[in-house]
């Protein structure tokens, strides 16, 4: 078939978010496509299922509402639309107030995971440094000199500086310690912390008890049937949007607008069933290529940061919904062109061919209009060299896809992420895996908090004369050698214990 036939043919649009999705540059078959179709009917009703309030993480018996939260009035009860109203409400009303007030020019957000992600691509997809009502800095580690460097942007400044603590539980260890390194910077400064500071929390969570004993200023609740990794439409993400003066009724919007397109259940007209059988395609069902993400556009720069997160945690599973090993996921990369064409392009050109490309275009420009040369402008550069690795990569037999909004705004942003969510939950239908929980990234903090503990027990026995390591293990009951040693090594670098031929002392 000719190729702008084949464009044509699955060239799938959305009016109403001015977006569309072209499929035509993987190379499946009309035939392939008819095969998968009983499996991705099975997964539009399961999804239809979740919106109506099933069970889907059954780790924690709870449902998974992100969808609720850009069309309350789908919620299956009645407190929960009120809870996302009222909600939505008491955002728009706070920023309002603080606007108002003057007292406040900065906004420091502490937060980890989809608690930071999401709030970070949206302030850099949509801020304006000279129309941005505040100025947002984030902590998003436990990197103690990464957080001195912000910090260091608002020397002078913390007396104008809202903060802002985002965390289910409060005991996320990442926002506890940089709430803490924030709280004593305030006291350094003479600055009093309470009146300054907003929890954004479960209801009855640590952070929820710990900010009323506190006297802070505001406390907003995250909801359990939303997941961090799709909470940037709940006050996680819409309270630092509102602060910062973004247009957070547009961004609901899209998002909502298109949740209704994805819900279409024919499939060649529905762009988050496509691009989920597109994965599928291209990867087997198993995982076997990366999805590189490459949006030309500098405000998109953090979209496939956020993608990897959404994708990876979500999809990312040892065990299928049988209990079956079956190792599932898909690994997610990606900058920007035309940044990329002086990066990687060369091996995704010439090189091992592992991956499909997830092109991002945007038709608006922006900026200067100046001429370089008769007919040319900056933006017809950016679009020419996507076009042309477009066309390079399908001309060695690499696969792509391509997704086109009009520009970079508020409804656009919340259309892309809308869409990502459902392709992720009909892709994790498709190979029967359960995109909802996580249990891997608990692993992971149990591991963290076990040699935390380990720490402090070998602190304990270094006493007296220098020891060795095979000693303080023993010691300290370790397990691993090589974990005392490692710990070790840590704590001599900052000082903290003294290292010599003999061992370890004190």
């Amino acid at each position: 078939m000719p190729l702008y036939k084949r464009y044509l043919e699955y060239l799938v649009t959305v009016p109403a978010v001015e977006l569309s999705l072209d499929v035509s540059r993987m190379n499946f078959s009309s035939a392939w496509l008819d095969s998968m179709e009983p499996r991705m009917q099975r997964a539009y009703a399961e999804m239809a299922e979740l919106e109506r309030g099933a069970i889907a993480n059954p780790d924690e018996n709870r449902m998974v509402g992100h969808y609720w939260l850009r069309a309350p009035q789908l919620a299956p009860r009645a407190e929960l639309r009120i809870e996302i109203e009222q909600t939505r409400q008491r955002v728009r009303e706070f920023a309002a107030r603080i606007h108002e007030s003057s007292a406040f020019t900065e906004v420091l957000s502490i937060g980890i995971g989809g608690s930071a992600l999401g709030p970070m691509f949206l302030s850099d997809a949509l801020g304006h440094p000279t129309r941005d009502r505040m100025r947002l800095h984030f902590f998003d580690n436990t990197d103690p000199d990464g957080i001195e460097r912000v910090l260091a942007g608002l020397e002078g400044k913390l007396d104008r500086t809202l903060v802002l603590v985002i965390s289910k539980s409060g005991g996320t260890p990442e926002t506890h310690n940089g709430m803490k390194l924030a709280e004593a910077a305030f006291a350094r400064a003479g600055v009093a912390f309470g009146p300054r500071a907003v929890a954004v929390t479960m209801p009855g969570s640590k952070l929820d008890a710990y900010a009323q004993a506190n006297g802070w200023l505001e406390r907003f609740p995250m909801f359990d049937w939303v997941g961090g990794r799709t909470s940037v439409m709940s006050a996680v993400g819409l309270l630092p949007a509102a602060l910062q003066g973004l247009d957070t009724d547009a961004l609901l919007e899209g998002a909502a607008l298109m949740d209704e397109t994805t819900r279409v259940r024919l499939t060649r007209q529905n762009p988050a069933a496509l691009m989920a059988l597109m994965w599928h395609y291209a990867t087997g069902g198993a995982g076997r290529k990366d999805m590189v993400i490459l949006p030309y556009k500098d405000r998109l720069l953090l979209f496939s940061r956020y993608l990897q997160q959404l994708i990876m945690e979500s999809l990312g599973k040892q065990y299928d919904v049988d209990g079956r090993v079956v190792e599932q996921g898909i690994t997610v990369y990606g900058n920007k062109g035309s940044t990329d064409q002086h990066a990687y392009v060369q091996q995704l050109r010439e090189g091992v061919n592992n991956f499909f490309v997830t092109f991002i275009r945007v038709l608006e420009d922006g900026g200067d209009a100046l001429e370089l040369a008769p007919g040319v402008r900056t933006g017809d550069y950016l679009d020419g060299f996507l076009l042309g690795t477009r066309a390079a990569l399908s001309g060695n037999g690499r696969e792509s896809m391509m997704i086109t909004i009009r520009r970079v705004d508020a409804k656009s942003v919340g259309a892309l992420i809308a869409l990502y969510e459902r392709a992720v939950g009909f892709y994790a239908s498709l190979v029967r895996i359960n995109a909802y929980h996580q249990p891997g990234v608990e692993a992971g903090k149990k591991a963290a908090a076990a040699i935390l503990d380990l720490q402090k027990r070998i602190l304990a026995v270094l006493t007296g004369a220098p020891k060795p390591v095979d000693r303080i293990a023993a010691e300290s009951g370790a397990d691993s050698e090589e974990s005392v040693a490692l710990i070790l090594e840590h704590l001599a670098a900052n000082g903290r214990v003294k290292a010599s031929k003999a061992g370890y002392s004190a």
